[in-house]
């Protein structure tokens, strides 16, 4: 493992394992508490990891994460740019699956923290937010953890 930094983010350090980057200051690529204070990880795919977002205004929300710390689309090859939407692909077919929602919506947002993710949120029609953009987190529903183990099964038993 080598410590790099990236050209145009001064004083960032990173972890450099293989061919990939790792922020040490970012909840995506080192998990644990960073990550914990959103999100909860369901499972790697292909290219990604598939993280429960807490946050559940929107039942089945979850976010899919690139492998290594990248900001943009353009900064991975297009194999992997291809992966990383089949793995997007397949956390929405889960969700479809497992919560019937009427649409799903995707933000790719990231002006604070600059890894490559997408959000992935259920609508329903009859449900929160329907017509309008969602709130990146409006911090109205959250679970128990049993209730959040049985949102990760139901979503894994549909991937």
């Amino acid at each position: 493992m080598m410590i790099a930094e990236i050209p145009g983010n001064p004083g960032q350090i990173y972890l450099k394992e293989g061919m990939g980057m790792k922020d040490q200051t970012c909840g995506y690529c080192t998990g644990g508490d960073i990550l914990a204070g959103f999100g909860i990880k369901i499972c790697d795919l292909r290219v990604s990891q598939l993280i429960l977002f807490k946050e559940q205004s929107h039942p089945g929300r979850v976010i899919v994460a690139y492998q290594d710390h990248v900001s943009e689309l353009v900064d991975i090859s297009e194999e992997n740019r291809n992966l990383f939407f089949a793995d997007v692909a397949q956390a929405a077919n889960a969700i479809h699956k497992a919560f019937h929602p009427d649409k799903v919506n995707y933000g790719a947002y990231g002006d604070g923290g600059c890894h490559l993710h997408f959000h992935l949120v259920p609508k329903y029609s009859d449900g929160f937010e329907w017509g309008t953009p969602f709130v990146m987190n409006p911090g109205k529903t959250y679970l128990s953890q049993e209730a959040y183990a049985e949102m990760i099964q139901k979503i894994k038993d549909n991937l």
